[in-house]
Formats: C-alpha cells, structure tokens, sequence
C-alpha cells in the first residue's frame, strides 16, 4: 500500500499543514493587500498591491517588466506552494520517487527569495526619484512573511525527506 510523507510522519504533519496554510494565506495577503503609497509632489498619490501594480504594468504596455512582475512575484511562489503541497502528500513509497521530488524541490529552491528580491528592487527604483516618496504597508510585509514560511516549510520537508532517502538507501 502506497504511503505519504504526511501518512509516514503525523507528529509533523500538522506542523506542516499549519505553514502551508499560512503561508498560503500570507501570500493571498501579499499579493492583493496594499504594498506601497507612491506620493509625487504633494498632491499625487497612488496606493497600489502587487496585483494591481503588475497589472498596470501590462496596462501601460511595459510587457517585460509585466512578465518578470507575474512569472517571479506570482505564479513562482504559487508554484512552491502546489509543488509542497504535492510532495508533502503524495504517494512516495519507492526511494526513486523520494529522490524525484527532491530534484524539483532542490530545483525551485533555487529560486527562493527571487519574488521578494524583485518586490524589495521596485521599492529602491521608486525611492531614488527625487520628487517621490513611499509609504510602506502591511501587503509587504505579508509578501515577505510568506516567502519566509516557504523557504521553513521547504527545508523541513526537505530534511524530512533526505532522512528517509539516507534510511532506505
């Protein structure tokens, strides 16, 4: 009968099931809660999320940028959390599929903090303009607290794996 990670290990189970839900929840948070008041002058503002600011990218016909802001920022983390969720219950009983999942998880981990760095780079661009300020708000800080709460999430399922793989191999 074919096992899980999860099945293999119940203490852990509801640690792990607990960050992922919360990162999850996090990076919902992130992506759709407000990041940053851009002010220029004194009577222009605009306060945007990660969402809409990709959006506008698009909008405004910066395609690149648009594309970096969606693949890196969005759909990667999003990525990370399906790839988790899947490795943590799939069934893995033979040492090779253990040893499949590790490959993509080694691989997306490479990636890691990636979507925060581009997120932390738009601040510093939008910071240097002389005449614009930038207020700071809680959908950044959600964006980060979730990228964190995936690396943890990663490496204890990654610990827990490469223990297995050492035990069977």
């Amino acid at each position: 009968m074919p096992s899980t990670l999860s099945s293999r290990h119940p203490g852990k189970d509801i640690l792990i099931k607990t960050l992922l839900f919360l990162s999850t929840l996090l990076l919902l948070v992130g992506i759709f809660a407000p990041m940053m008041t851009l002010s220029k002058f004194i009577w222009i503002e605009n306060r945007f999320s990660l969402f809409a600011g990709t959006l506008q990218l698009f909008t405004d016909g910066q395609y690149l940028l648009f594309l970096i802001l969606l693949i890196f920022s969005i759909v990667l983390p999003v990525a990370k959390l399906v790839l988790l969720f899947r490795f943590w219950h799939a069934d893995s009983e033979s040492c090779q599929q253990l040893q499949h999942f590790m490959n993509w998880i080694s691989h997306y981990g490479k990636w890691s903090m990636l979507d925060v760095f581009v997120v932390a780079l738009l601040l510093v661009i939008v910071k240097l303009g002389v005449l614009a300020t930038v207020e700071v708000h809680y959908g950044i800080y959600m964006y980060a607290g979730a990228g964190l709460l995936i690396m943890v999430t990663t490496t204890i399922i990654s610990t827990i794996a490469k223990k297995e793989l050492a035990i069977e191999g």
